[in-house]
């Protein structure tokens, strides 16, 4: 601050000491110009007074020796104290105060310059005596003589004196001047600086946590104001980090108490957290993974697969892992990158959820399905459906009769199939049931799907239509996917209108438009018209025993499962399905298939 503070008062006395200098200089000049204003008036004044006084008659009577103008030069220089020199009218001189014989190469400027009929003026170095002279001349008529110039010289020396004696005295107040000013400099910036060096020394503080220090600067101005900022800052700071603390504990009480296990990756690739959940789950404690690299978690290879993973695309991931150490569980894991501001990468936040108890629970609702297998009674429906044709007359046409006793026959033998595989839900889920392959041409399989579904359709009289590309087949499980049609009829059937309608749309999915015989899937869209499905509800519709609405699945003979074997199914097909939906606008499930498998 010292160094501040003269560097401050050298500031201070270097522009007030330029100022003063100029000053003087410009006064000096001022004056200078002036005295010599004053003596050019003067001596033009004088020779004027001196032309308009003079009697030539007399001169040159009074002269003895002929000498007229060299006599009345002295004369006139005598009392006038000047050098006087009289011109005829071509510039040759006359007459010199000092007698001496003068001889012009060129005319004189003050002479050129009278020779214009008004006063000729000029300075110019005296050579002879080795000072500067000034010059005046005007015309002039010297009676019987002609006319001509008198011209008076007058050395500065006295001038160039008294101008150095007061640039003495004036050098002398600046010395005296710039000393009180040094004085007065110094104590100036030790004012300002003082304040300013109370203020450092508290911010030093602050940077040390010191929130309590506080600065006290009584003055009310800029600087003043600044100090109170700083008191506030302080206190404010303060505030916020007790805030902070105290968000930390609990930050730190919620990350410890969590059911869930919690690990940051930093970009890296280095732990730098894991609650304590984590530590249970992975079975490390935590001074053993903090600050390590993750490859270090050696007894968990799928999570360390997903980590590196999560790192290479860059976005969300989640997976079921079974974790075998430190004891068997069924981990639900979540990955998910963290960005900074600038969407820069900052790492990977991993949450680890044990879902053991939650599978455990599913397999218990895949053992109930057992008991509740008879209320499915999608089969059933389209036996009971023939069945009451046949009762209704059509059995007196023995090749009808045939033809849906042929039907009944392969509904019932379907049926049992079906209740079979009901039973072996839990396999389905686990990907261990045995899928029977073959080629099926789309668009009779619809027709024979419609076919089973026309009676439960007509009920409510609804519309069955398909949109079917003639010559699409697929390799699949034709059991598992009659099974996938007629649940998503019968559900499309059961939230519709009367008198609405079901479409089914199966169409491939060509990605060379310039080979459209060329393509790798099926996309398969079920869609009715009918209430719709809520948006709070869309996450869970496939899972088991949800009902979107319950009174209307028990009127139906729904139990809740058909959707979660749909998409069971579908995913043993390798295939994916999705929902959308919206409030009286109806439904629609897209469901895309490999062609082969």
């Amino acid at each position: 601050m010292n160094k501040f503070r003269n560097r401050l008062t050298l500031i201070f006395i270097f522009f007030i000491g330029l100022s003063n200098v100029a000053a003087g200089i410009f006064t000096i000049s001022v004056m200078r110009d002036s005295q010599i204003h004053a003596l050019e008036n003067r001596m033009v004044e004088q020779l004027e007074m001196y032309l308009a006084t003079v009697d030539w008659n007399y001169v040159r009577n009074r002269s003895v020796s002929g000498e007229m103008f060299r006599e009345e030069a002295a004369r006139l220089s005598r009392k006038t104290g000047a050098r006087v020199t009289f011109f005829d009218k071509d510039g040759r001189v006359l007459g010199d105060s000092r007698g001496e014989a003068i001889t012009n190469e060129t005319l004189p400027p003050e002479i050129a310059e009278a020779a214009g009929g008004k006063a000729g003026l000029d300075i110019r170095r005296d050579t002879d005596v080795g000072e500067q002279v000034m010059y005046a001349a005007v015309p002039a008529s010297f009676g019987a003589a002609g006319v001509g110039f008198v011209r008076f010289a007058e050395s500065l020396s006295p001038l160039d004196a008294e101008t150095m004696q007061i640039a003495a005295y004036l050098g002398l107040g600046l010395l005296v001047l710039l000393v009180l000013t040094a004085l007065i400099a110094y104590r100036i910036s030790q004012n300002l600086t003082g304040p300013i060096e109370k203020m450092t020394k508290v911010a030093y503080q602050i940077t040390n946590m010191n929130y309590k220090a506080r600065v006290s600067i009584p003055n009310q101005d800029e600087i003043g104001q600044l100090g109170q900022a700083i008191n506030k800052m302080s206190e404010s700071l303060q505030v916020q980090m007790n805030q902070i603390q105290e968000d930390e504990s609990r930050l730190k009480s919620v990350l410890e108490n969590m059911t869930s296990g919690i690990v940051m990756i930093d970009r890296e690739g280095d732990v730098v957290l894991l609650n304590r959940t984590a530590e249970e789950q992975l079975g490390f404690p935590g001074a053993e993974l903090l600050g390590r690299p993750h490859t270090a978690l050696k007894t968990q290879p799928e999570l360390g697969r997903m980590i590196r993973e999560c790192f290479e695309r860059r976005e969300p991931l989640r997976d079921e892992v079974a974790f075998h150490y430190p004891e068997e569980r069924t981990m639900d894991i979540h990955l998910v990158p963290m960005k900074l501001a600038g969407d820069e990468d900052s790492g990977i936040l991993i949450v680890l959820h044990d879902i053991t108890a939650i599978r455990r629970l599913e397999r218990m609702r895949s053992e109930f399905v057992a008991n509740v297998s008879h209320e499915l009674k999608t089969p059933i429906a389209a036996v009971k459906g023939f069945a009451e044709t046949l009762l209704g007359g059509a059995a007196n046409d023995p090749e009808t009769t045939r033809s849906f006793l042929q039907i009944i026959y392969d509904e019932s033998e379907r049926l049992n199939r079906l209740i079979g595989d009901i039973l072996d839900l839990s396999k389905i889920e686990s990907k261990r049931v045995p899928l029977h392959y073959s080629p099926i041409e789309m668009k009779s399989f619809v027709n024979r799907i419609f076919h089973m579904m026309a009676t439960e359709a007509a009920k409510k009289s609804i519309a069955l239509e398909a949109q079917v590309d003639n010559d699409v087949y697929i390799e699949a499980d034709e059991d598992r996917l009659q099974q996938i049609f007629i649940n998503l009829l019968s559900n499309g059937i059961n939230y519709s209108q009367d008198e609405g309608r079901v479409r089914v749309l199966v169409e491939p999915m060509v990605t060379d438009a310039e080979r459209p015989d060329e393509y790798e899937r099926v996309r398969i869209t079920v869609q009715d018209f009918g209430v719709g499905i809520p948006k709070k509800d869309l996450p869970r519709i496939f899972e088991r025993f949800y009902r979107v609405d319950k009174a209307r699945s028990r009127a139906s003979g729904g139990t809740g499962l058909g959707l979660s074997i749909v998409k069971h199914l579908v995913e043993l097909h390798k295939g994916t399905i999705r929902v959308e939906s919206a409030i009286g606008m109806g439904t629609r499930f897209i469901i895309e298939l490999p062609v082969l498998q």
